[in-house]
C-alpha cells in the first residue's frame, strides 16, 4: 500500500504535488485543532494539595472566640478554626458543615439538626450536641455579654441526643439557619472557666475547635504580642480536607507595614486597605480583587449624651450638609456608594473607574450649596451664630432663659479611612456653625470604653449588616444597650414592628416591602 503511495505521489506534476502539500497541511493543522478543543471540552482544572500562603493582617488577634470576635484578624482565625451546623458558602448560599441533615418544621418554628458522626475537636475530643448546646447557652448568658446574644434570644433548646438537637423559636423568623453558623465551643475546656475570666483566657488566642484548620505553631514578639499563626489542615474536619497545606497569618500594626510586608515578600496576600494602597499596588503588577460589602458606614448620633441633638432641625442641617458623593470620591477613590439610609444598596454597580454617581438629592448641589441649606434649616429654627461663628440657640423654660449652644464631639476608630472622614466632616459641619471636635480610639479601646457603654456624642463607625440583611440588631429598641448593636439608641414602635415582621417572613417580596417603610420611618 505505502509503494502504491509512492508512485502515485512520483506521477503528480508540480502542480499536483503543491496542491497535494497545501491540502496535507491543512488537514494536520485542522486534526491537531478538533483533538485540542476536544481535549479542553472533557478536562477541566483540579486543585492540587498542598503549597503554602502568607496572609497580612493589621492588628492583633485579641478574641480568637466565635462569641466575641470583632477585629478583622479575630474573625479570620476563627472562621479558620472553628466550624459550626451550617458553613457559609462563597455565593452566600448556606450548606450543613457539622450537620449531617437539618429540617424545618411547617410552621417555621422548630429547626431539628442531625450531627455527622465521629465529629471530633482538634485535640481528639468528641464534639456532641452538649457542646452545641453549651455554646449557645454562653451566647445568651448576660454575664458574657456576647454581641451574638441578640440571635438566640428567646430560642428554646432540645437536645434529644448525643447527635440530634432541636431549636425551638418562639416566632417565623426566616433567617434563623445563619445563626447556625455560629463557631461550636469544646465544652470540656470553657466549663471550667469563671465568666468574669472568659475574656482573658489563654484559649482566646490559642483557640482549640473543629474547624479546617488548626494551629500548628505561633510566634511572639517581645512584647508578648502574637507575629504569626502557623495553621495547618485538620485531618479530621466534618467537611473535606482544605487543599492548602500551610496558611501562615502574619500581623502588622499599621497600613504601612502591611504595605512593605507585600513588597518586600514576606506576605503573598492581604487585604482591608484603602483604594490608594490599592491602586498603588496595581501599579507594581500585584493582582487586586474587590467585592461589594452589605456594610453602612455612618455617623450615629447619641441624644441621651448630646442633648443638643434632641433638636430634629440640628439633625435636619447636619445631614444635608453632607456631599456623599464627593466625601466617597474622596475618600475612597469612589468605591462605595452613597448610603442615605439604613438599608445597604447592594445593587449599585460601581465603575471600573471607581466614581461613585451622585445621588438625587446632591446631584444639584454643590458642598458651598449644600453648607448654605444646613445653615439656613438651623436660622429659620431660631438658630444664630456667635461671635465665633458658633451656632446658639435662646431655649426658654418657664421663666428662665438659657443658651444652647451647638457642640459635639465625633468618636471613631484609628483607621486611616475613617480618621480622614471624621476631618473632613469636622471641616463641614464647623462651616454650617457646629463646633465639633474628633476623638480617635484604637478599635479594641473604642469597643470597649466607647462604643459598649454608649459613651459618645456621635459614633462614625461602621455596621456590617450581614449576608441574612437583617436588621433588628442594629434598629430595634430593644438592642439600645450592650451588647445590643443598635448605636444610634433610635427607638420607634412602628420600626420595631416592622423589623420583627421583616425577619419572621420568608417571602422575599414582603420582607423587601416591610424595609421600604422601615426607611420611610
Amino acid at each position: 500500500m505505502r509503494l502504491k503511495i509512492s508512485k502515485a505521489f512520483a506521477s503528480f506534476s508540480l502542480t499536483e504535488k503543491v496542491i497535494f502539500g497545501i491540502f496535507a497541511v491543512a488537514l494536520v493543522i485542522s486534526t491537531a485543532v478538533i483533538l485540542w478543543n476536544i481535549n479542553n471540552q472533557f478536562m477541566t482544572e483540579v486543585p492540587v494539595s498542598g503549597g503554602t500562603i502568607q496572609e497580612g493582617i493589621v492588628g492583633y488577634p485579641r478574641l480568637i472566640n466565635p462569641l466575641f470576635t470583632y477585629t478583622d484578624a479575630g474573625n479570620d482565625l476563627t472562621s479558620l478554626i472553628y466550624s459550626g451546623l451550617m458553613k457559609a458558602n462563597p455565593d452566600g448560599t448556606l450548606s450543613p458543615d457539622l450537620a449531617k441533615s437539618y429540617s424545618v418544621s411547617k410552621d417555621g418554628l422548630t429547626y431539628s439538626f442531625i450531627l455527622k458522626n465521629n465529629l471530633t475537636f482538634q485535640d481528639g475530643t468528641p464534639l456532641t450536641t452538649d457542646d452545641v448546646e453549651f455554646t449557645i447557652q454562653k451566647a445568651t448568658d448576660p454575664a458574657l455579654k456576647s454581641p451574638k446574644a441578640a440571635n438566640w434570644d428567646g430560642v428554646v433548646i432540645d437536645k434529644i441526643s448525643p447527635t440530634e438537637i432541636h431549636f425551638i423559636l418562639k416566632k417565623p423568623y426566616s433567617p434563623f439557619l445563619e445563626n447556625t453558623t455560629l463557631g461550636i465551643l469544646p465544652q470540656h475546656i470553657w466549663k471550667d472557666i469563671d465568666d468574669d475570666l472568659w475574656p482573658i483566657s489563654i484559649f482566646n488566642q490559642e483557640p482549640i475547635g473543629s474547624g479546617p484548620y488548626r494551629i500548628k505553631t505561633t510566634s511572639k514578639n517581645k512584647s508578648g504580642l502574637y507575629q504569626y499563626y502557623h495553621l495547618v489542615p485538620f485531618a479530621q474536619y466534618s467537611l473535606s480536607r482544605p487543599y492548602i497545606s500551610n496558611l501562615i497569618i502574619r500581623f502588622y500594626t499599621s497600613d504601612q507595614a502591611l504595605i512593605e510586608a507585600y513588597k518586600k515578600g514576606e506576605i503573598d496576600t492581604l487585604d482591608g486597605i484603602t483604594a490608594d494602597e490599592a491602586q498603588s499596588l496595581v501599579k507594581t503588577g500585584a493582582h487586586v480583587l474587590t467585592t461589594p460589602l452589605p456594610r453602612i458606614f455612618g455617623i450615629f448620633f447619641n441624644q441621651n449624651q448630646a442633648t443638643v441633638l434632641v433638636n430634629k432641625e440640628v439633625r435636619q442641617a447636619l445631614n444635608i450638609a453632607i456631599d456623599r458623593t464627593a466625601l466617597i470620591n474622596t475618600v475612597l477613590d469612589g468605591y462605595g456608594i452613597p448610603a442615605t439610609g439604613a438599608v445597604p444598596d447592594l445593587s449599585t454597580n460601581i465603575p471600573a473607574n471607581g466614581l461613585a454617581s451622585s445621588t438625587a438629592d446632591t446631584a444639584s448641589s454643590t458642598q458651598d450649596q449644600l453648607i448654605a441649606q444646613a445653615r439656613d434649616i438651623l436660622t429659620k429654627a431660631g438658630w444664630k451664630p456667635d461671635a465665633n461663628g458658633i451656632m446658639t440657640k435662646q431655649i426658654k423654660n418657664g421663666k428662665q432663659t438659657s443658651t444652647q449652644v451647638l457642640r459635639f464631639s465625633i468618636s471613631t476608630s484609628d483607621a486611616p479611612d475613617l480618621k480622614q472622614t471624621a476631618s473632613i466632616v469636622q471641616n463641614i459641619w464647623r462651616q454650617v456653625g457646629a463646633d465639633v471636635s474628633v476623638k480617635v480610639f484604637n478599635l479594641s479601646d473604642l469597643n470597649q470604653s466607647v462604643i459598649r457603654p454608649r459613651n459618645y456624642d456621635a459614633l462614625l463607625f461602621g455596621t456590617a449588616i450581614g449576608r441574612d440583611m437583617d436588621l433588628f440588631a442594629f434598629w430595634d429598641s430593644s438592642q439600645r444597650n450592650d451588647p445590643g448593636l443598635n448605636i444610634a439608641l433610635y427607638a420607634n414602635p412602628k420600626v420595631d414592628k416592622l423589623l420583627e415582621d421583616a425577619r419572621a417572613t420568608s417571602d422575599t417580596a414582603v420582607r423587601n416591602n416591610d424595609y421600604a417603610l422601615f426607611e420611610k420611618q
